[in-house]
């Protein structure tokens, strides 16, 4: 067994005669009587103490202690006395992630995390406890993917905290405990009528980012960071290696969603609206840090700067260009119809003409073509016509007599 229980009730004495013996301790009577320890894996003295009548417990947890040491799951009891709040601290501390996911990250935890739940230590937490926080977030009136997205971060913290041996158990993976679930949304994408009227109503100036956007399939951000030498008329592809993002109110390039650059075939109506505003508004050297507000400056010629010679801040955009322009058109306002709509037009128009979900998937600079799929499958044309035809096709001249396996003679 793992160290020793300690009777701190009795005490061993030597007599005068060199014998010993027994006798009450001054604690005799009060307080919890045996204490069992035992020297950890960091080489201190751990102990945990049991009261009166309880000596087999503390034996049969001790045991259980030895176990853990030997299969290489020991805990540390004191390990889960750091409060959430603590272990929140040393998580963040640690991560190492692009440094917008980051802020988004220790934002969410700290307004929706801390808030509820930062007082606990981390072995009280319970599942019970998860699922009054969740009720709290959805009471809250947070979007349910949103919810989600909190739910996540609080699950890798507390997988984190399992990995480091604080807690046995993660409490967010209990069956009890369910991830929020999103609304389903069901993408209606824009038709032609509507991504030329929006183009219409924009400034001049910021007229053909409708043309990159829909008719290339690149995200609010990387058409803010195109440099012209990203732009190959030549080959009549588009380089899509950077974007502008905003952390913490701060504009930085960085690369695209995902840290994934792409190339994407460049069609001839989109590079003609692309020599024409380049023609009238001629690109601009933008420095801007690179990945983080205090990285290193880089310079690039972007096609679409501001007024002011600037990188144009998206906020600003969506409410001074943006907004105003689908009040002219008539268009609704809203998350549905933001710039993001003119990515779900062109994932429209791809499919429609029968291109596949795998290129697709490139094209838009998802992770997984997987995705692509759940997101736009109710736009696939449907394959009832293709069947019907393909089967008429092989039966058009009808079922002829010597058709089908004949029987060898025998011999």
């Amino acid at each position: 067994m793992a160290g020793h229980i300690q009777d701190r009730w009795y005490k061993t004495e030597t007599n005068a005669d060199g014998k010993t013996a027994r006798v009450k301790s001054d604690r005799h009577g009060s307080g919890l009587r045996y204490r069992a320890r035992y020297i950890g894996p960091d080489g201190t003295e751990k102990s945990k103490s049991f009261p009166d009548g309880q000596k087999r417990l503390a034996e049969k947890w001790l045991s259980g202690i030895e176990a853990d040491m030997t299969r290489g799951q020991y805990i540390d009891p004191r390990a889960g006395r750091l409060t959430v709040r603590q272990h929140a601290e040393r998580w963040l501390a640690s991560l190492t992630m692009d440094p917008s996911t980051f802020v988004s990250t220790e934002t969410r935890i700290r307004l929706h995390v801390l808030p509820h739940l930062g007082s606990r230590s981390l072995d009280s937490l319970r599942p019970i406890h998860i699922r009054e926080w969740l009720r709290k977030l959805e009471d809250g009136g947070l979007a349910p993917a949103y919810q989600r997205v909190i739910f996540a971060n609080l699950n890798a913290m507390l997988a984190a905290a399992v990995d480091d041996r604080l807690i046995p158990h993660n409490p967010c993976r209990s069956s009890s405990v369910k991830a929020p679930k999103p609304e389903p949304r069901r993408i209606v994408p824009w038709g032609p009528e509507r991504v030329l009227a929006m183009r219409s109503e924009l400034p001049e100036r910021y007229r053909a980012m409708v043309d990159l956007a829909g008719g290339c399939g690149m995200r609010q951000g990387e058409v803010l960071g195109l440099a012209v030498d990203d732009v190959d008329f030549v080959e009549g592809v588009v380089h899509i290696v950077r974007q502008v993002k905003l952390i913490a109110t701060k504009q930085v390039f960085a690369l695209p969603k995902g840290g994934k650059a792409r190339t994407v075939p460049l069609p001839e109506s989109v590079a003609r609206a692309l020599e024409a505003h380049i023609a009238q508004h001629p690109p601009l050297a933008v420095p801007l840090p690179w990945r983080s507000v205090d990285g290193s400056p880089v310079t690039h010629s972007l096609l679409f700067p501001n007024a002011e010679g600037r990188a144009v801040n998206r906020f600003s955009f969506n409410l001074k260009a943006w907004r105003p322009a689908l009040d002219k058109a008539g268009i609704p306002r809203g998350r549905q119809n933001g710039m993001h709509a003119l990515r779900h037009f062109y994932a429209s128009v791809l499919l429609d003409a029968g291109e596949s979900i795998k290129a697709l998937s490139e094209y838009l600079g998802h992770h997984d073509p997987g995705f692509t799929l759940r997101t736009y499958t109710h736009l696939m044309p449907s394959s009832e016509k293709r069947t019907r035809e393909a089967v008429n096709r092989a039966f058009e001249d009808g079922p002829k007599a010597d058709d089908g396996p004949t029987t060898a003679q025998e011999g």
